[in-house]
């Protein structure tokens, strides 16, 4: 009855939304065409209204939707719905037609920063349920359930099995930092881990999502005892093989999660990943930040290093607070040498800093690293790079990494980029990714690119696409959140890494 509920408000809104959008001058437009498998870097620039916009020529700005002081988000797996989260709201879009996300139900819930929402699902005897974790750093308040929260450490549990009607379903204290909560497995969340800090995370078991709980990794000893890590974390990211990579000040450690309540210390990038070896100066001035090893299930230990091979592990070292933007932070690739048996085996390949991927980019800049990423089965990945905008980068041979493509704005701070999943006739997610990329940015909103890739002469076809839409103008959200709580958002982040850093 849900599905059937979600698919009739997607006719109803979509119809008046492609004609209100057609009036104002959004019809479909031309993909520009392009010879050959690398595409074309010109510049070309965009003006709306009071926000400009600078692409090269294989990206176009498809839709904008303003209203959220965006921080994260998420996909579900068995039903065409993205999860967002911003400082103020979680809310849920319909993203059945990719190219026009529709909101269908929001929860006010203040909280910072949940800097990497994870979605999860849970199949029960009454249907699948779909929930979001919030990752409570520093703070969080509603008023429905009434609570109050500062100093952090908390998990949120916020049920979207109705998306219209999203509700906070449970809450957790941790004793271990949760700047970022992720599921072990989307697809049966039964176990997430926390961020951590201090050489420590918490394991928490989610089997009753009313009352979730924290596992103890000693239960030997009295009280509760979390997990050992030594890369002091700041994200976990999960592949196909079983295998969880933990990201964090102290560089990168590899752990076999296959039985998710004992999670075991497989490998670590050793000095370089700590910023610590000679040969590598600044592979890591402050963090790094979050991971993917594409096609994990196909790893051979001693293939020469790609992506198509298992043995590729990308990553993005953030560094924000450096304004020079040939060191604010950059997107990397690592070789894993080994699964068993090698201490030290992610070994570095090639990194690049937004001045190597955009010849446009201010040579000093307030918020120039590189952040969250996702990897298209192409070889492209798309990062954010705050107010680096969208880049796109060419991962395809790891030992050089090289530009793509990209999109920035006059004013944005893109912090997140997402390869948009290939859904089928059920709703459910597949392995590919479309050729649509969305940017959660803490200015604009939810953002729409449309991207032409490798080995097509021409970009995909999204249903809605061109840049006179006036809705593509910088819009602050509904309720006006002001310019000064952006800023202090920003400081709050600084201020609770620094923090998590110190703590180390």
């Amino acid at each position: 009855m849900q599905t059937r509920r979600v698919r009739t408000v997607r006719r109803l809104v979509a119809a008046p939304a492609v004609a209100a959008l057609t009036l104002t001058g959004a019809g479909v437009a031309a993909a520009p065409a392009h010879a050959g498998d690398r595409l074309g870097t010109t510049q070309q620039s965009v003006t709306n209204g009071s926000a400009s916009l600078t692409t090269s020529d294989n990206v176009v700005h498809v839709h904008n939707q303003p209203g959220q002081v965006g921080i994260s988000g998420c996909f579900m797996r068995t039903e065409a719905l993205f999860v967002t989260s911003g400082l103020d709201s979680v809310k849920v879009f319909d993203v059945s037609n990719p190219a026009l996300p529709v909101e269908l139900g929001a929860i006010h819930s203040a909280h910072f920063e949940n800097e990497a929402m994870s979605c999860g699902e849970r199949r029960t005897k009454k249907g699948v349920k779909r929930f979001a974790l919030i990752g409570v750093d520093l703070y969080q308040l509603s008023e429905e359930p009434a609570h109050y929260n500062v100093g952090g450490n908390e998990l949120v549990v916020v049920d979207v099995t109705d998306p219209f009607n999203p509700v906070m379903k449970s809450r957790l204290s941790l004793t271990t930092g949760a700047h970022t909560v992720a599921c072990a497995d989307e697809r049966d969340c039964r176990y997430a881990y926390s961020s951590g800090g201090s050489g420590k995370f918490s394991v928490i078991d989610l089997r009753n999502l009313a009352k979730p709980r924290e596992v103890d990794a000693a239960p030997g000893k009295d009280g509760l005892q979390p997990f050992a890590s030594p890369t002091s974390g700041h994200k976990w990211n999960f592949d196909a093989a079983g295998y969880g990579i933990h990201t964090g000040r102290d560089g990168t450690a590899m752990f076999d999660v296959r039985k998710p309540r004992r999670p075991r210390l497989v490998t670590t990038t050793g000095k370089a990943g700590r910023g610590e070896h000679a040969d590598f100066p600044g592979w890591n001035d402050f963090i790094h930040h979050n991971s993917a090893r594409p096609n994990a299930k196909a790893f051979k230990k001693r293939a020469k290093p790609s992506v198509r091979n298992g043995n590729v592990l990308l990553v993005t070292e953030e560094d924000y607070e450096q304004t020079d933007c040939s060191q604010a932070g950059s997107f990397q690739s690592w070789k894993v040498k080994t699964l068993t048996g090698g201490k030290n085996a992610i070994v570095p390949l090639d990194k690049v800093e937004l001045t190597d991927l955009d010849p446009a980019a201010p040579p000093v800049y307030g918020f120039c690293s590189a952040h969250w990423f996702d990897y298209h089965q192409s070889g492209i990945v798309a990062v954010g790079f705050y107010g680096g905008g969208l880049q796109l980068v060419d991962a395809r041979n790891p030992r050089r990494l090289t530009s793509y493509g990209r999109a920035s704005w006059g004013a944005s701070e893109v912090w997140d980029a997402y390869w948009v999943p290939k859904y089928d006739d059920f709703g459910r997610m597949t392995r590919k990714r479309t050729h649509l990329v969305y940017t959660v940015d803490a200015v604009r909103g939810l953002d729409v690119y449309n991207v032409a890739l490798p080995g097509s002469d021409t970009m995909g076809s999204p249903a809605l696409q061109g840049t006179g839409n006036p809705l593509t103008t910088l819009a602050w959200p509904e309720e006006g959140v002001p310019v000064l709580l952006l800023l202090l958002a920003l400081a709050g982040s600084a201020a609770a890494r620094r923090r998590a850093a110190g703590r180390a």
